[in-house]
């Protein structure tokens, strides 16, 4: 059974985020061992720029790195390739192929350091529209139980 790792930069605040992470993550229980890694996000203070901006995301870089370890690591990120469902899922298929351990990364509300998106092994992107980073998570969440679902020629609503 493949690991997944959701490393994410935040902690989730509303009830109903909270409530479709729980629900997806059981679903998924079927078809992997998983892991969400919460970092914690850095304050960002009211007078942000450039270099605060980019030193915010080194900091939550460095942290997100200590937890890729030996893993596929792939980076949610605007600049990143865009699947259909059935084509994740194949990704998904390949993967476990010849990895047992996948990580997904879900940078903060100012994205991720260049050094997370380097030492990726691919990114994607669900969409060229900018999402709450946490609304995000439940989206990759059914991503991945679609997925699942998918190589499994199981039925899921379309």
């Amino acid at each position: 059974m493949v690991h997944i790792n959701i490393i994410c930069v935040g902690k989730i605040k509303e009830t109903y985020l909270k409530d479709a992470i729980a629900e997806y993550s059981k679903r998924l229980s079927k078809y992997c061992k998983l892991d969400i890694i919460e970092i914690p996000d850095e304050p960002i203070p009211n007078s942000l720029n450039d270099k605060v901006s980019t030193n915010i995301k080194n900091i939550e870089g460095n942290k997100i790195l200590g937890y890729i370890n030996n893993s596929y690591t792939i980076s949610l990120d605007l600049k990143g390739k865009q699947y259909s469902s059935e084509d994740f899922s194949k990704k998904l298929e390949n993967l476990k192929l010849s990895n047992s351990t996948i990580s997904f990364i879900i940078g903060g509300s100012l994205g991720l350091s260049e050094k997370v998106i380097h030492n990726s092994n691919e990114l994607i992107c669900f969409s060229k529209m900018t999402f709450p980073h946490q609304l995000i998570r439940v989206f990759l969440l059914e991503q991945l139980f679609r997925g699942f679902k998918i190589s499994n020629n199981e039925t899921y609503h379309r």
